[in-house]
């Protein structure tokens, strides 16, 4: 039976810890689990990254759907599972089995939420999903839609197809399009604050004070010591 490194876990058939973030896009959750990542590396600790949408089975072909709006709400939701059932199965619960820390930008919830908004069943969705585990951390980062929208067009000056919700049709107006799909994607996630106890980040905040709570959380929650590297490490993951 695997040793209980979380704090306050029940005793896990895995010796690894699963931690995942959600978010609208623009809530700054990706930099904040990379510098995550990239912090824990430095302590020398076993740590593995999976983010969402980058399978390489499925990857191209969803580049293609997405490009020739070819998509259907339910093609949507099956081509976005594949991906994340290749990436299950190869990568997060292998290390999660070799006794790593695994940190995933977006998880199943992030399908509820998007899949939800295109109809999709919400029962089904769960039953679709319904062989990943449970992460043993989920951090939400909220925030306004008018801050999220903001950070995302000071990188670039346009906004995605899909991220706008335009394969929807809530509106002509891409802006408009974003604000009404978003809007709908963070009341999901809020829905779901309770049922899948995730803990909510306040995320309208500076880059640096986001990442130490985030730091001090992780420490407080985690055995980080149990997660040294060691030499000669047993493990498979499959590409």
């Amino acid at each position: 039976m695997a040793k209980n490194y979380l704090i306050n876990k029940d005793t896990s058939d895995v010796p690894g810890v699963l931690i995942a973030v959600e978010g609208v896009d623009g809530s700054g959750k990706s930099t904040q689990i990379q510098l995550l990542r990239d912090w824990l590396s430095s302590q020398g600790l076993r740590v593995y990254f999976s983010e969402w949408n980058s399978s390489l089975l499925v990857k191209e072909a969803t580049k293609k759907g997405k490009k020739n709006k070819l998509l259907t709400s339910t093609t949507f939701s099956l081509i976005h599972a594949t991906d994340f059932a290749d990436r299950y199965e190869r990568q997060i619960y292998p290390m999660l089995k070799a006794g790593f820390i695994v940190l995933c930008d977006r998880y199943k919830y992030t399908a509820f939420a998007r899949d939800g908004v295109r109809n999709c069943d919400p029962l089904w969705l769960e039953k679709l999903y319904s062989f990943a585990r449970d992460p043993d951390l989920i951090y939400y980062y909220d925030l306004p839609l008018k801050v999220s929208l903001s950070r995302i067009l000071s990188g670039r000056p346009t906004l995605k197809f899909h991220e706008a919700g335009m394969d929807l049709n809530f509106s002509n107006d891409i802006i408009e399009s974003y604000k009404l799909y978003q809007g709908k994607i963070r009341e999901s996630y809020l829905s779901m604050v309770k049922k899948y106890n995730f803990n909510i980040i306040n995320a309208d905040r500076e880059i640096h004070e986001l990442q130490i709570d985030l730091r001090n959380e992780v420490e407080k929650r985690v055995n980080l010591s149990s997660f040294k590297e060691w030499q000669n490490t047993n493990f498979e993951v499959l590409e």
